[in-house]
């Protein structure tokens, strides 16, 4: 198969060969989601997003109510970290980039029964891995290597397109090229802490994927995508993504994952943590500034005006409050004498940046390769302000240790029922054939 020319097709980048039975066919059927790889990747992403986060208001739910004891072969915060920054993510991530990464580079799309095998190992591998974080450790590691197994294989089958590619600007396929080279990685480290009890280095591994990995691609897709997408909804406004924003970007994930090593053995003692707190604070607090101003200048407030667009602006803006919220918890730890908000800066990153954007970005890409309207709908809409609710319930249980438990548990289950929700609904998408009657 010759890769190196781009083939338009009626249905779109990524169409299968699988024909679509004749005369409307309104089923949902398994076959239709070899129609394309968005279909195949999204649904399987749908499926570990729903069962984890199932799975962690359950646990939530175990610690608050001694009637129900779960036994433990990992630890669950572990089992919890890698399971969100690994396992539903990069499914999304395959589904977009084979969807929307041939129309950048200029090559053929691949057909979505080439991304079966790695696509299916990596879903089962998550569920596996779950499901061993409390029958057995060697169970859990298991799913881990089917995981690795196949995020490498995508990893290739993306690098090979980038190989192929004659296209003058590759910047954004290559950085993310090179931050799935980075998960891969991380996912090793993270097998290679579990078999040699290093829970430091099994975490710090997880931490290394969630920043030098998941934000990048994150980060180099904002940076490609939204001025796009606000200039075309709004044609008043200029697309403005110069590369000193991309590099600024990259630049501020690559200081978090060095965080992450300094940091290794635990907070830093004496002198020196005084003066890491410090730096890192003035760092992360200018960080998350320059973001929050990036966010004002690519259009938030026109953005209010579309709701699909103001999700993926919002989102955006978790992203400068993230870093903000990092730098201010340093300073405070440094005058407290301990960590303070470490978790809620984190998951005001996770749930309020990466969470928010993907909810906006993978409903947009659904509707349109559904043969919908690009709109955010009122249960999108509904969907997305729960999730905001859920961010500030998990900064409140980070900021007040004494009301923790309930409030993780609540944010377990906000998560977990909106997340269904969304799963389930765009889930029956997939399955089925376009709305408009066009292939793909």
């Amino acid at each position: 198969m010759n890769e190196r020319r781009a083939i338009p097709r009626p249905g779109g980048a990524g169409q299968a060969s699988v024909t679509p039975p004749s005369g409307p066919d309104r089923h949902w059927r398994v076959r239709h989601l070899l129609l394309a790889p968005h279909r195949l990747g999204f649904f399987l992403a749908m499926v570990v997003l729903a069962s984890a986060g199932g799975w962690w208001a359950l646990v939530q739910f175990s610690r608050m109510n001694a009637l129900l004891v779960l036994p433990y072969a990992v630890s669950p915060s572990l089992v919890h970290a890698a399971v969100m920054t690994f396992g539903f993510i990069p499914l999304f991530f395959s589904g977009f980039l084979f969807t929307a990464g041939p129309k950048w580079l200029g090559v053929q799309a691949l057909e979505a029964h080439q991304l079966q095998v790695p696509l299916l190992l990596q879903a089962t591998g998550w569920l596996v891995w779950v499901a061993g974080g409390h029958l057995a450790a060697p169970l859990a590691v298991a799913g881990v290597l089917m995981a690795w197994a196949g995020l490498s294989w995508v990893t290739w089958r993306f690098w090979r397109l980038i190989r192929l590619s004659e296209a003058e600007d590759r910047l954004h396929a290559l950085t993310i090229g090179m931050a799935c080279l980075v998960g891969c990685l991380s996912l090793a480290g993270l097998v290679g802490g579990l078999l040699w009890d290093a829970p430091a280095v099994a975490r710090a591994s997880v931490l290394t994927g969630l920043w030098g990995f998941v934000v990048v691609v994150y980060v180099s897709v904002a940076h490609r995508m939204i001025p796009f997408f606000t200039s075309s909804a709004l044609p008043f406004i200029t697309a403005w993504r110069p590369f000193w924003v991309l590099w600024l970007m990259l630049g501020a994930a690559a200081m978090e994952v060095l965080a992450v090593w300094v940091e290794l053995g635990g907070p830093l003692q004496g002198s020196a943590a005084n003066v890491w707190a410090l730096v890192r604070g003035i760092f992360e607090l200018a960080a998350g500034m320059v973001l929050l101003w990036l966010a004002w200048t690519w259009g938030l407030v026109q953005s209010l005006r579309n709701r699909l667009l103001a999700m993926l602006h919002i989102g955006f803006v978790w992203l400068g409050l993230a870093f903000t919220l990092g730098g201010a918890a340093q300073w405070l730890g440094l005058w407290r004498g301990a960590p303070v908000l470490a978790l809620g800066s984190l998951h005001a990153l996770t749930m309020g940046c990466l969470a928010s954007l993907m909810l906006a970005m993978v409903t947009r890409v659904s509707c349109g390769h559904s043969g919908r309207a690009l709109v955010a709908d009122g249960i999108a809409w509904s969907l997305f302000w729960l999730l905001q609710g859920a961010v500030v319930l998990r900064i409140a249980a980070a900021a007040l240790p004494s009301y923790a438990g309930a409030l993780l548990l609540l944010t377990a289950l906000l998560w977990g029922g909106l997340m269904t929700t969304w799963a389930v609904r765009l889930g029956g998408w997939y399955g089925r054939l376009r709305a408009d009657g066009r292939p793909g």
